[in-house]
């Protein structure tokens, strides 16, 4: 090996494997419909400035891994945003709005769903509340309020901006716009989980005759997740292995396909993927994930940084990727497992595996990014 050969070993926390898998498309698509993604897809390619995000391969990365092909879906491209959640959020504001120019959308964000709402809002001559915690950057506030929103911070994490962004929108009669579903609240996260869904429409006009073998997704509350398997059961002839990853401090999905049913995470420290640090995972993923994901694997942040770095310095393909923390973790799931032979063979990811990873944001944070892969 040359890139991964300085004795470094690329750690994983837990891996486990979904007894309770069986993945039915029928079912997946009576949750997010053909209707629903087929409509995302229509009117998101219809924006202004739309266009496909590339789909790029790490062939040295595969070289060194044994295997044929890894493709990487670099959202750091997508709109001014740099983010796969400007599908998402921007998407349901213009369901919701359905051209009333007099409601006020709120939403609580780690981030980037903050800054795709708050563009949604822009575009469409919208009003816009964003509640954060005290962990989101003050660079990240900023590209909200930039945006036009108005932009209240909270103390504590992200559950408690969720809790005040819901009390105030009751209060006012504002319009949520988030991307978790709870109980009487199901609608609109399925609206931001529909516009996630053109990534897969993108990805399987990109591949050409290549078939995916694995797709290794990022979870935070699982919406993405949740999305990208529903793209597959609408978009792919065969069936990928599926592979959920989480930051070992916030591991909602594993705990919930390990006992079968949600599990709430006390989050006892902040991931630097931070975006990816939720303790519950939604229930309308949730109901996708429980069965269609195929092994789920937990990571520490110990290799978030010089994952970003190497992407950056093209040191796992041809091309130079700027790689947001949150996008690091399905390059790192995907090294970890190849260096653990049991897990590699769980996997069965070997010379003829075509492995699917979604890049989903790039320096979102350009004063995070820089801090980081200067650590290296």
């Amino acid at each position: 090996m040359t890139i991964l050969s300085n004795g470094h070993l690329w750690k994983h926390s837990e891996f486990i494997e979904n007894k309770n898998f069986s993945f039915n498309k029928n079912k997946i698509l009576n949750l997010l419909s053909k209707k629903d993604i087929d409509d995302a897809y229509l009117s998101i390619s219809s924006w202004k400035g739309y266009s496909p995000t590339p789909l790029l391969e790490l062939n040295k990365l595969a070289n060194e891994l044994n295997l044929n092909k890894i493709f990487y879906k670099d959202e750091s491209k997508r709109f001014d945003l740099k983010s796969f959640k400007a599908l998402g959020g921007a998407y349901a504001v213009e369901k919701v709005s359905k051209g009333n120019k007099n409601i006020i959308v709120a939403t609580a964000t780690a981030g980037n769903h903050g800054r795709s709402v708050a563009w949604g809002a822009r575009r469409l001559g919208l009003k816009c509340k964003i509640f954060i915690s005290e962990f989101v950057s003050d660079a990240r506030g900023k590209a909200m309020a930039d945006l036009g929103a108005d932009v209240i911070k909270v103390n504590g994490n992200y559950e408690n901006s969720l809790v005040e962004c819901i009390k105030q929108s009751t209060q006012n009669n504002w319009q949520i716009v988030q991307d978790v579903a709870w109980k009487d609240y199901m609608e609109v996260p399925k609206y931001t989980m529909a516009g996630y869904t053109v990534m897969m429409k993108e990805i399987v006009d990109q591949i050409d005759q290549n078939k995916i073998s694995h797709v290794i997704l990022q979870a935070g509350v699982g919406g993405m997740a949740g999305a990208m398997i529903a793209g597959i059961a609408r978009y792919l002839k065969n069936i990928p292995i599926t592979i959920v990853v989480e930051p070992d401090s916030a591991a909602c999905v594993l705990e919930s396909i390990r006992s079968g049913k949600i599990e709430k995470i006390d989050i006892k420290r902040e991931s630097l993927m931070g975006g990816m640090s939720c303790g519950e995972v939604s229930l309308v993923p949730w109901e996708i994930l429980k069965n269609s994901v195929k092994f789920c694997i937990s990571l520490p942040d110990d290799d978030i940084a010089k994952t970003m770095k190497l992407l950056g310095n093209a040191g796992f393909g041809n091309e130079r990727i700027i790689a947001g923390e949150n996008s690091a973790p399905g390059v790192i799931g995907l090294i970890a497992s190849c260096e653990d032979e049991k897990i590699k063979k769980k996997f069965e990811l070997n010379k003829d595996s075509n492995v699917l990873l979604i890049g989903c944001e790039g320096d979102t944070d350009k004063e995070m990014y820089q801090k980081l892969i200067n650590q290296q």
